[in-house]
């Protein structure tokens, strides 16, 4: 099956969202929304999330998934907001405690925030099986990024995070708390031992240089041969090693901060305090 698939592009934190459905359905999956969010004044716009739900009703779509492929470190996810409007579902990897509970201790989130991970309605294991109306797919477990990174396949198209990028820009950073090269590595083998067709849609693209497009979408026979990082004949060893050294050269994401305390908890701000307002909390020399 080649369900459809329509991409979102938001330029701001280059980032693509989308939203799949059969061919022969109605019932879609929203795949890695964004909140717009300007750090200087701390005010969030759903510019991003309304040009998707105008795009759902405009085709008369059924929301029944919100998916996540990991808790994000770029961009706020607009989850909460898209369940207000449609009702559907959230959902993200099973082991989204793991980074919950390294991220409510450094933003020293207290007691009130739970660490297992039950702000979203499902989390899935390997394997899992989503239904999305008469569209089949499964959840495959490809940490390294993050411990709880998944990808989302459904017929020919799988929805592959931040696991890879496009062949002339390589793969994911691993530097992140709980992040592995070695399990990156691993975590990619399974991606290219889908078949050769499968379409590979990005959730970031940042132009690799030459290049004037923004793009998003690849297939497994094009990572597997061109891929700058990763390809037929890359050994694990040599991967890591390179992944390694790369990332000590990577700077904080823009919207790091933000961006985990908003998205460990599915898209909601922290509580309110006591003066009805809700902060973000930006810790000093930490991270």
């Amino acid at each position: 099956m080649s369900p459809v698939v329509t991409s979102f592009f938001d330029e701001d934190t280059f980032t693509f969202s989308y939203v799949v459905h059969a061919t022969d359905s109605t019932h879609c999956a929203i795949i890695d929304s964004v909140l717009n969010f300007d750090y200087p004044s701390g005010r969030t716009f759903t510019r991003s999330a309304d040009a998707m739900l105008k795009f759902i009703t405009e085709n008369a779509l059924i929301v029944d998934w919100i998916l996540e492929t990991h808790v994000h470190a770029d961009h706020l996810s607009a989850s909460a907001y898209l369940q207000k409007k449609t009702g559907g579902r959230t959902g993200i990897g099973a082991h989204t405690p793991l980074v919950q509970r390294t991220f409510g201790d450094i933003f020293n989130a207290g007691k009130a925030f739970a660490r297992d991970a039950s702000q979203f309605d499902q989390i899935f294991n390997d394997q899992d099986t989503i239904t999305i109306g008469s569209l089949e797919g499964k959840a495959i477990h490809t940490p390294g990024h993050t411990p709880a990174c998944i990808t989302y396949l459904f017929g020919d198209a799988a929805f592959v995070g931040d696991t890879l990028f496009m062949p002339d820009y390589g793969t994911a950073r691993c530097d992140f708390p709980g992040g592995d090269a070695t399990h990156l590595y691993q975590s990619i083998q399974k991606i290219y031992a889908l078949p050769d067709t499968t379409r590979l849609f990005m959730c970031h693209d940042y132009k690799a240089p030459g290049r004037n497009n923004y793009a998003n979408q690849s297939s497994v026979s094009e990572e597997r041969l061109n891929n700058i990082h990763i390809h037929v004949g890359t050994s694990e060893a040599d991967f890591t090693a390179m992944r390694t050294e790369r990332d000590k050269s990577l700077g904080t994401p823009q919207l790091m901060i933000p961006s985990v305390q908003v998205n460990m908890r599915a898209g909601k701000m922290p509580a309110e305090e006591d003066n009805g307002q809700a902060y973000l909390k930006v810790p000093i020399n930490l991270l």
